[in-house]
C-alpha cells in the first residue's frame, strides 16, 4: 500500500474540526470574554486547532459576533446590537 506524501503532511499539520475542544474553552473562558469583551486570534491558529467553521458554529451558539481582518478574528464577546461606523 502506498501513502501519497501530501496525505502524511496534511495529516501531521491539520486537525480534526473538533480535536481540541478544551482551547475553545478556554477562549471564551478568558477574563475579557467572561466580561463581554473582545478575543483576538490568528486566523492560522484557529484553522489549526479546532477549524474555522467549528469556530464559526461556537461563536454563533454563543450569540456573539466574529469579525476577520488581517490574518485575525476578533470576537465581541456580547450579543448586543452589532453597528459597524466607518
Amino acid at each position: 500500500m502506498q501513502i501519497d506524501t501530501m496525505q502524511i503532511i496534511y495529516a501531521a499539520t491539520v486537525r480534526h474540526p473538533r480535536a481540541n475542544p478544551s482551547w475553545c474553552a478556554r477562549i471564551f473562558d478568558a477574563k475579557s470574554a467572561r466580561k463581554g469583551g473582545i478575543v483576538r486570534r490568528a486566523v492560522r491558529d484557529v484553522d489549526r486547532e479546532i477549524g474555522r467553521a467549528a469556530f464559526v458554529e461556537e461563536v454563533g451558539r454563543r450569540g456573539f459576533h466574529l469579525i476577520e481582518c488581517g490574518g485575525q478574528y476578533i470576537v465581541i464577546c456580547n450579543s448586543g446590537q452589532l453597528v459597524v461606523h466607518t
